[in-house]
């Protein structure tokens, strides 16, 4: 007999905030899910006014309203990952551990969004206190770049080997793996330090020179999620996230969208 539904995509969920310029948020992390073969649903944190130039304003969505997003989506679909990204506030916080904490939120990937990429600050200030305390036990991988460790970790990093601290300062925390991304770090290359709370990896490539780099770690987030939902280990869909992460890169790298610093090219489009 044949199974009708064996050509069915896996199915993970974004819990971000909306970018209205769609370089990153939700609308990255969905065009990322369908770039890597997976379903993707949304619970959507917060709307943002943000182009390429910054983000002129913010407006949170209520914990009820949040609440009732992430219920519509785990009493209707079978999810494979989940991945947050912008938050903002710590009663939103609150919400995403009720449902992680009932089990509800599997392969949990948070990327603990604090600063966009034009530096512009997307959370509360006490957002430190909950991604310590509040999510990161129940997140299987954390995603940090420099810039959110640093906040994170208390702690300074201008070298691998600052990294490599901070890292073990983030698994403190209680996640069961930290990628810490260190694209930020003035190198030749982008090093990535992968913990697993007893071995550190390195993970590679070769620093792409543009200024199209906005929602690079929604990408990778939402890539490693992906990679997740099809079914790889945790060694394996951070690889191919760093991989795939790098290619949207180099696709968009000479692209001319916005006046400030451009999106990636998720779709391989020539």
């Amino acid at each position: 007999m044949t199974n009708n539904h064996s050509k069915t995509p896996p199915v993970a969920l974004t819990i971000a905030g909306s970018d209205s310029g769609a370089g990153a948020g939700i609308q990255a992390d969905l065009k990322t899910f369908s770039a890597n073969a997976v379903y993707g649903t949304c619970a959507i944190t917060a709307i943002t006014a943000q182009n390429t130039m910054g983000v002129k304003a913010i407006e949170y969505v209520s914990p009820k309203i949040l609440e009732a997003q992430i219920l519509s989506i785990i009493t209707d679909f079978s999810l494979r990952s989940v991945k947050t990204g912008m938050i903002g506030e710590p009663e939103l916080a609150d919400i995403i551990a009720f449902f992680a904490t009932n089990g509800e939120l599997p392969r949990l990937v948070i990327d603990p969004v604090m600063v966009a990429t034009s530096g512009d600050s997307l959370s509360a200030d006490t957002m430190v206190a909950s991604y310590r305390t509040t999510l990161f036990p129940h997140a299987l991988v954390i995603t940090p770049n420099i810039t959110e460790a640093e906040i994170l970790s208390e702690t300074e990093i201008r070298s691998i080997n600052d990294m490599i601290k901070a890292a073990k300062i983030l698994h403190g925390f209680g996640s069961k793996y930290v990628y810490l991304k260190g694209g930020h770090l003035a190198r030749s290359d982008a090093v990535d330090v992968f913990y697993d709370g007893k071995t550190i990896a390195y993970l590679r490539a070769k620093r792409i020179e543009t200024n199209n780099v906005h929602g690079t770690g929604c990408t990778f987030s939402a890539a490693l999620s992906a990679a997740l939902a099809r079914g790889a280990t945790v060694e394996v869909a951070v690889r191919a996230a760093k991989v795939y992460t790098t290619k949207t890169i180099s696709g968009a790298k000479t692209w001319a969208l916005g006046r400030g610093s451009g999106p990636l090219n998720h779709f391989g489009w020539q």
